[in-house]
């Protein structure tokens, strides 16, 4: 990302009406408009003087032939950076997010909920990515012998997600066998991560030569398939559809290759993953992002935690020329309510 240039007074004041006013209209704004509306008192022939050096440094373009400028990516990056005055959401407003929220359901359908509030507040898409299952305590377990070596493995999480998984064995296990093998793993590890579990049969059994040896043996085999990631969606999208129908984002192929980034879902999803460890609101805007499927879009995103540790990100995805001061406060908000619905008082 280049270096902002260092505008004078004039020229930033000039720049913020502009884009307030682009935003607003979607129009390419005249130097007669700037001047009756960015409250300087200046001519409109200084103003094109102004504008003519914004446009050399690459902040405002000239669309065709139009006697007005539009904000390019760069300039929208200088209003975001240092131009914006954005106001976080009221009292009244996370109040509502956190009654729109899925009261007491799973992860699942907390994420789910929270990405379709994002889509209705902005406007655009919301995107959500899931936590992986090894971040979350594990609550009771049951194993259901199926025909074979196959076993299926009932799973309650402490976030109340419940979760079916069918594997294979090394060999097969009488029901009595799975039976007390889920007993020992309730009865000992309730209440632990799935990566801490596994870790801790591995060293029993390695110490242990006694009874509880077939035991522990089987605990870890079991474990190694019942107690793994799983396959959970890793990114939940909502709203897609209503960017089908922004006029900046009209052209079919741009719009074909953004709907096939949604699909795939891996490039957006690694771009989430690049801010997870990013305190706060982060704002890509265009190229930015780097993927071309983007190069019209603006993304913002925001990681969520619970009590201090990070589970995911979260953000919304639409056009270049949105309300910035009112798209940022929307994300931040969403990510802090998110975390404390996740969060043991919210659970």
């Amino acid at each position: 990302m280049t270096a902002s240039p260092i505008l004078d007074p004039r020229a930033r004041q000039l720049l913020r009406t502009l884009i307030g006013q682009y935003i607003r209209d979607g129009q390419p704004v005249g130097s007669r408009t700037l001047a009756e509306s960015s409250g300087l008192d200046v001519s409109p022939a200084t103003i094109r003087n102004i504008m003519s050096d914004l446009e050399e440094v690459g902040l405002v373009a000239a669309p065709h032939t139009s006697a007005g400028r539009i904000p390019t990516a760069q300039g929208y990056r200088v209003f975001v950076d240092s131009l914006l005055q954005l106001k976080p959401l009221g009292a009244s407003e996370r109040a509502r997010m956190r009654a729109n929220l899925a009261a007491g359901a799973g992860t699942q359908a907390v994420l789910g909920s929270v990405s379709e509030l994002l889509s209705a507040m902005s406007r655009f898409a919301g995107v959500v990515t899931v936590p992986k299952r090894t971040q979350f305590a594990f609550r009771h377990i049951d194993f259901v012998p199926l025909d074979g070596d196959r076993v299926l493995a009932i799973l309650v999480f402490t976030d109340n997600e419940v979760q079916n998984r069918v594997f294979a064995t090394r060999r097969p296990y009488a029901r009595e066998e799975l039976e007390r093998t889920a007993n020992y793993l309730n009865a000992h590890f309730a209440g632990r991560t799935l990566p801490d579990i596994h870790a801790q049969l591995v060293r029993e059994l390695r110490q242990t030569r006694s009874e509880m040896e077939r035991t522990l043996s089987a605990a870890v085999e079991l474990s190694e398939h019942a107690l793994a990631g799983g396959g959970d969606d890793d990114m939940l999208v909502a709203g897609q559809t209503r960017l089908m129908g922004i006029q900046d984002l009209s052209d079919l192929d741009r719009l074909r290759e953004l709907f096939e980034a949604f699909s795939r879902k891996r490039e957006i999803l690694q771009l989430l993953e690049r801010t997870q460890r990013a305190p706060g609101v982060r704002v890509f805007i265009g190229e930015e992002a780097g993927l071309p499927s983007l190069g019209a879009c603006t993304v913002i995103t925001a990681p969520y935690a619970v009590e201090g540790q990070v589970l995911g990100v979260l953000g919304v995805i639409g056009p270049t020329r949105m309300a910035y001061d009112r798209v940022i406060p929307i994300v931040e908000a969403s990510a802090e309510v998110l975390g404390a619905a996740l969060g043991p008082a919210g659970a």
